[in-house]
């Protein structure tokens, strides 16, 4: 009897040796997680400001690890509705994209942040760059030997934007036909989004881009600039961008989203599968306050917006009403 019971004791000691084991291994594999922690997808237009915002944040946030992902919006948009991937910001060269494609389903809000104008750009090697103007720049653009190149529609709002430009161009102009002869032409230099055709133009594949301004400032190319009624810049012009408009695809395969022209807003929301909704807030707050993130995007060349009007005002966190406007 005595030896059942120390034969007991000893099978029992060595089971609680065992799940001590178990427990400790199991906690040192155990990643541990990080409420520093955060991703954002914002438009590649954005690459330049994002990056001095985010020094600025972790000045104040040291322990923060942000990852970043540049993309045309449209497709940072298909990677949290189709890919169902993590998002805690989302910053969209056009607020529409916002509204489009994730609300309600997949965000709550949309705050407009910034504005922005298409330009023309070309290096000291483009072709008849002494010769351009804002007059002329549709004929230079069609000489068999000058190559200029877009972003893709489907994928980024300036590729779009392209389409209004040179829409609104055949009707500012008075030239029927002239915006189908354009975008007919060097299609072979589509990229899926602006910043991707730089690389292009430095190395003389092609002489001119359409592309928003700020990014040329960033990039300290030079360019042409557009009158207002064809550069989507001036909010005053309202009517006359929505003149024009164009289809891209939709949500589903074979559907068409129709996209009209207006002035330029860039939107930013909070997914609602945001992994850490607390310090996005937190990065909301700053990238919006004129003294920290709106003073960064303004020295990269894209004046603030802010507080401008949202339909989903009602819906906004408390700390971030102040940013915008509900009439």
């Amino acid at each position: 009897m005595k030896s059942l019971r120390i034969t007991t004791l000893v099978a029992f000691s060595l089971l609680l040796i065992i799940l001590s084991s178990c427990n400790n291994s199991s906690f040192k594999n155990q990643s541990p997680v990080n409420d520093e922690k955060l991703i954002i997808f914002h438009a590649g237009s954005l690459s330049m400001p994002v990056k001095d915002v985010i020094e600025a944040f972790k000045k104040t946030h040291p322990k923060a690890e942000i990852l970043t992902e540049s993309a045309g919006s449209v497709d940072c948009a298909r990677k949290i509705t189709d890919l169902h991937k993590p998002c805690d910001v989302m910053l969209s060269a056009d607020y529409k994209v916002i509204d489009k494609f994730l609300i309600p389903q997949f965000a709550d809000w949309n705050i407009k942040f910034a504005s922005n104008e298409m330009v023309l750009v070309y290096s000291d090697k483009s072709k008849f760059d002494n010769e351009i103007t804002d007059k002329n720049w549709p004929e230079i653009l069609l000489k068999p030997n000058v190559f200029y190149g877009r972003s893709e529609p489907n994928s980024d709002p300036c590729g779009y934007r392209t389409t209004f430009t040179v829409k609104l161009a055949e009707k500012y102009f008075g030239k029927p036909g002239l915006a189908e002869k354009i975008l007919e032409k060097d299609q072979r230099f589509i990229r899926p989004k602006e910043v991707d055709l730089i690389a292009l133009l430095q190395t003389n594949a092609i002489d001119y881009v359409f592309i928003y301004r700020s990014v040329a400032v960033q990039h300290q190319l030079p360019f042409l600039t557009l009158p207002d009624s064809i550069n989507l810049g001036n909010p005053a012009l309202a009517l006359w961008y929505n003149s024009v408009s164009t289809n891209i695809n939709g949500n589903k395969p074979g559907e068409t989203s129709k996209q009209t022209g207006e002035a330029m807003v860039y939107g930013l929301t909070i997914p609602k599968n945001s992994p850490n909704p607390e310090l996005a807030l937190e990065f909301v707050e700053f990238l919006l306050s004129a003294e920290n993130g709106m003073k960064i995007m303004a020295k990269n060349g894209q004046p603030t917006v802010i507080p401008a009007f949202t339909d989903t005002y009602s819906k906004l966190p408390e700390t971030l009403k102040p940013f915008a406007s509900p009439n």
